[in-house]
């Protein structure tokens, strides 16, 4: 696999300047630009300054009448018989002058020269009012700063003191409901569901045959699957009051806030009970304790055990259920998930075929669709795909149906759609030369006709060398029926296909290019896998050797076996890359005319379907081969292969 309004104009600029003055920054600058013109006007001194000289000459021409000498600010004041002009302007008869130290005594001697009626020496003091706004003022202005952030960090300043308070979102009646009728492919947990809002709505009927009201009850499965549609049904259905919250809300940069919130949550809770609580991605504060940083002291930790000790504190009568949903119920702590806390624990996994099917008939509502669309087709295209890839792709065919200007999603945009959500956007604009061309057509050639030749692989649907995402071209198989487990064989021939490409390459060319590196990692993952985790190695047994997904997800998964037994794993992942690899050449080999055809027709078309490919399959040699697994020869076996099933026994006996 290879345009607008000019700047502040119009509402635009009036939501701007409103953004403006909400901006805490702005007003902090107001209030300090108001402290430092405010003080002067009532502290300061009003009277007109002149030059010293200025002032010794008055006081040596006998214009004053009053002196005031301030040691403090080396500055004097003095009271004239006549207004002062100086350059023309006219400073009145109060004005003042600053000298210097050296200067001291000749202003003291000037002034007793004048014989003044009246002068005051002003001796060094401190005002006591503009010393303690010299302290105060400072400390305002860092207080002020530190409530303008914790405000904006609490989402308003009506919220600034609320640390502890619960930021659940309660959803009303009047908010647009989501009930189980918008949930499809989830049946058996919308039924299991269903039963919660009963017991909320009818508590006496469970109650009389001492029946206990669940705790709580886990959503977990793949991301995309509809966990947090199926909590947002129940708010739909029950009419009780709902509180929606995520787990990164309980935690905070402040120590106990976390905790805190988990208090006030369930306290509003059972004020309003029956009730339910709904945490998304619980994960973010039930992981493991003892594994983070700080250990029991860890703030995330202290909000695990308030959550804990409140699901504990419910009683029988107290109807108030705890739904919470993750996608990692590996990592949550053990105490989370006994029976008392969450009794019941919902798979919510990918849909099968008629899960696919009814999502797409619900996501469909609103869309034209041509006549000719079948979802069952579509459905069968898409193994695998939870009910958000789903949306995606209907959403994915509209966006592509509008840019053709068309009115009805076809097929075409469909299959355009999955292309895109499978392997992305097309690259149009990607040219490759025609060696390059060739060796694609190649690789992908390589990989369908491995697929096709083995017993154990799922049907090729289509070929293309068109580059799409991060790939040069890429080959589709998609199974006929949906597949819960993968045997030996169908693996072997997995990894057989995967080596398709490179071995096509190599037959052909003689000089394998990198394209097939994410090929080599799929494969060597899935024969690691084999011997690891599967037990499907004679030599290694049925070990598990690799560590679980919950110690690799906290980074505390170790190695626990010898260097020896490392060094065999290696030699059978090697074998068996090495077998995918032959029986990938041998199924080339023998269909070498045909690959040549195949590699011909994409470069011709670049895009193959299903009916094109048969044609060109028409006369392909298929691998007889399948090994038999034996992993103990000296074991006995008491029956050669499987017992026949009643369907099978009456199938038979027609026949």
């Amino acid at each position: 696999m290879r345009e607008g309004d000019a700047p502040g104009a119009g509402p635009v600029g009036s939501m701007k300047t409103k953004k403006l003055f909400n901006s805490w920054i702005i007003w902090v600058l107001v209030g300090v630009v108001a402290v430092v013109l405010f003080l002067p006007m009532v502290f300061g001194n009003n009277s007109a300054k002149v030059d010293t000289s200025v002032g010794l000459h008055q006081l040596t021409s006998g214009n004053v009448t009053e002196a005031k000498m301030f040691d403090g600010d080396q500055r004097v004041d003095l009271k004239l018989r006549d207004s002062l002009k100086v350059d023309g302007v006219d400073k009145g008869t109060s004005v003042s002058f600053y000298y210097s130290t050296a200067r001291a005594e000749l202003v003291v001697d000037e002034i007793n020269k004048a014989n003044l009626g009246k002068f005051t020496d002003q001796p060094v003091e401190s005002n006591w009012l503009l010393s303690m706004l010299g302290i105060i003022i400072p400390f305002l202005l860092i207080a002020g700063i530190f409530w303008f952030i914790l405000a904006r960090s609490q989402g308003g300043g009506s919220k600034v003191m609320q640390f502890g308070k619960s930021k659940a979102k309660l959803i009303t009646k009047d908010m647009p409901q989501v009930t189980f009728k918008d949930v499809a492919g989830a049946d058996e947990a919308v039924e299991e569901l269903h039963e919660i809002k009963e017991f909320l709505q009818e508590p006496a009927k469970f109650q009389a045959l001492g029946a206990k009201i669940p705790k709580g009850v886990l959503l977990y499965g793949p991301p995309g699957t509809g966990k947090t549609l199926l909590a947002k049904a129940v708010a739909g259905e029950a009419a009780v009051p709902f509180y929606s919250i995520s787990g990164s809300d309980f935690v905070e940069m402040f120590v106990g806030v976390g905790a805190s919130r988990v208090r006030d949550l369930f306290e509003q809770a059972k004020t309003n009970s029956p009730a339910i609580i709904f945490v998304d991605e619980i994960d973010a504060v039930g992981r493991h304790r003892g594994a983070g940083i700080g250990g029991g002291n860890d703030e995330r930790e202290q909000t695990l055990n308030q959550l804990l000790v409140e699901m504990d504190g419910f009683d029988a009568t107290t109807n108030v259920i705890l739904i919470a949903a993750t996608n990692r119920p590996d990592v949550l702590d053990p105490a989370l998930l006994r029976p008392g806390r969450f009794d019941r624990q919902i798979p919510v996994e990918a849909p099968d075929l008629k899960g696919r099917e009814q999502i797409l008939a619900v996501h469909v509502k609103g869309k034209p669709m041509d006549a000719t669309v079948d979802l069952n087709a579509v459905a069968k295209k898409t193994p695998g795909y939870t009910g958000a890839d789903l949306a995606n792709v209907l959403n994915e065919a509209a966006l592509l149906t509008a840019r053709s200007n068309a009115n009805l999603i076809d097929d075409r945009a469909l299959d355009e759609a999955i292309d895109r959500v499978m392997a992305g956007p097309q690259k149009r604009t990607r040219l490759m030369d025609e060696h390059e061309r060739k060796v694609t057509a190649y690789h992908e050639g390589g990989h369908a006709l491995v697929a096709a030749a083995m017993n154990q692989t799922a049907p090729v649907t289509k070929i293309t060398i068109l580059p799409r995402g991060r790939a040069l071209g890429y080959t589709m198989v998609v199974p006929e029926s949906d597949k819960y487990s993968v045997t030996r064989n169908e693996l072997l021939d997995q990894m057989a296909y995967a080596m398709g490409g490179r071995v096509a390459e190599e037959i052909v060319f003689h000089d394998p290019s990198t394209g097939a590196s994410n090929d080599i990692e799929k494969a060597t993952a899935t024969a690691r896998k084999m011997v690891t985790e599967y037990g499907m190695s004679e030599k290694v047994g049925a070990v598990r050797l690799a560590g679980s997904a919950a110690e690799q997800g906290m980074g505390t998964a170790s190695r626990d076996f010898s260097d020896e037994m490392a060094h065999l794993v290696d030699q059978e992942v090697r074998e068996l890359i090495e077998q995918a690899h032959n029986d990938a050449y041998q199924a080339l080999m023998a269909n070498r005319h045909v690959l040549d055809r195949l590699a011909l027709a994409l470069l011709e078309r670049e895009t193959l379907n299903q009916k094109e490919i048969a044609e060109i399959f028409s006369d392909l040699v298929k691998r007889d081969k399948r090994e038999v697994w034996l992993s103990n020869e000296a074991r006995p076996v008491h029956q050669e292969g499987p017992i026949l099933s009643p369907k099978e026994r009456a199938a038979s006996s027609t026949d």
